[in-house]
């Protein structure tokens, strides 16, 4: 990296921090200047109702898009507050923390939007939530699985998806149901792979598994090498994967390559076709996610007839997120009859019985899913296939 690329990447860091501090220092739930000037201004409007959805849509769109769009088409077929319509405003955030605070300030600074279904990373969605609450506007929050995005003491932000507390303690219990003892931890070094390698660690030692190693990184093949037959003097007989597809993929087939042959668990962050699509190396592995695209409920079978007819694919969890995450805020606006987000709010944490594509959603008083079910996939034969248990 040059110097200039350097200072660059040192100043977006700064500015990046300098918005944090200054919402941090004004305090979410203290100031209720624009919440209330919102609040204000939505209650009386009397126009369609306006959502923003955030993704990286151009880099990792995976069906995302495609599930907002059955579910818009579907809500506006009958209206919501009386017939009205959604409008649903799309932006794209390229994954990157500078692009999603400039989208997240644009909502803010509308008074017309009600609620905002997104990011996608937690490195974005964490400091995007920061303005959003303070602007008073709700925020579901369909991918982000940092324990980080619920620990602000906000009141609108809402995950619609288990944390990596949840992943890993499923994955930590699933290991220990299959008898293995000896686990090499490998991650990656950012907020999704550090949060899901601490809570899968936290669990595993607490249910008597010995955690032999945890590493992040390496140079080259060698490096590989050397970190396999370490873990090989040490009887590993599992190696827990906390990373996304291209790095899972990556270190998996470094390490078959090194001779490495035991078995591999991940999180929902392996959870894509590229990646059970993606050799021998993968065979085998098992994941935590949480669509199960068989699922017999009512509400799964009516998602997955209608996506496959609209769009000639199957539906990913991805498609499932958006389609559900929509319908949701649908149904929470019909309740409170209002499209004020304090409103909506309220309702989100009444919810009991609404049950979408992906199961049921429940939410504690942070804005924590409380019942979403988690399953088991394993690699066979480059596509995925669900484990019962």
């Amino acid at each position: 990296m040059n110097n200039s690329s350097h200072s660059l990447n040192k100043l977006k860091k700064w500015a990046i921090s300098a918005v944090l501090i200054s919402l941090l220092a004004t305090g979410c739930s203290s100031d209720r200047g624009a919440g209330e000037a919102r609040e204000n201004a939505l209650r009386k409007s009397s126009g369609n109702v306006k959502i923003g959805a955030v993704w990286p849509f151009a880099k990792q769109n995976d069906l995302f898009r495609e599930g907002l769009e059955l579910a818009l088409e579907e809500i506006n077929e009958q209206g919501v507050l009386n017939g009205k319509r959604i409008d649903l405003v799309l932006e794209d955030d390229e994954a990157s923390v500078t692009a999603g605070l400039s989208i997240a300030q644009g909502f803010a600074d509308d008074k017309s939007v009600s609620a905002v279904i997104g990011h996608r990373s937690s490195s974005v969605t964490i400091p995007a939530s920061l303005i959003y609450e303070n602007a008073g506007i709700l925020q579901l929050a369909p991918a982000a699985t940092s324990p980080k995005l619920t620990e602000n003491n906000t009141k609108l932000v809402f995950r619609n998806i288990p944390d990596d507390v949840q992943l890993g303690n499923s994955l930590a219990l699933y290991a220990q149901e299959k008898g293995y003892k000896n686990i090499a931890i490998y991650y990656v070094d950012d907020e999704y792979g550090r949060g899901l390698a601490n809570s899968f660690e936290d669990k595993a030692r607490e249910a008597g598994l010995h955690i032999i190693d945890r590493v992040s990184g390496y140079k080259n093949s060698a490096d590989v090498k050397r970190l396999t037959d370490k873990w090989a003097i040490l009887d590993c007989d599992l190696v827990f994967m906390a990373g996304t597809t291209a790095d899972g993929t990556a270190f998996i087939k470094e390490m078959r390559k090194a001779g490495m042959t035991v078995p591999v668990m991940g999180g929902d962050g392996l959870d894509s076709k590229e990646f059970a699509s993606s050799g021998s190396a993968v065979e085998g592995t098992v994941i935590a996610s949480i669509f199960h695209p068989t699922a017999p409920t009512a509400q799964n079978e009516q998602f997955q007839k209608k996506f496959k007819s609209k769009y000639g694919v199957e539906p990913n969890k991805w498609a499932a997120q958006g389609y559900d995450s929509l319908h949701l805020l649908a149904y929470a606006i019909q309740k409170a009859n209002s499209r004020v987000p304090s409103r909506i709010a309220e309702e989100l944490y009444k919810l009991k019985d609404w049950e979408g594509a992906s199961g049921k959603r429940v939410f504690s008083e942070d804005g924590n899913l409380n019942s979403m079910p988690i399953v088991m996939k394993q690699v066979r034969n480059g596509t995925f296939e669900y484990v019962k248990r």
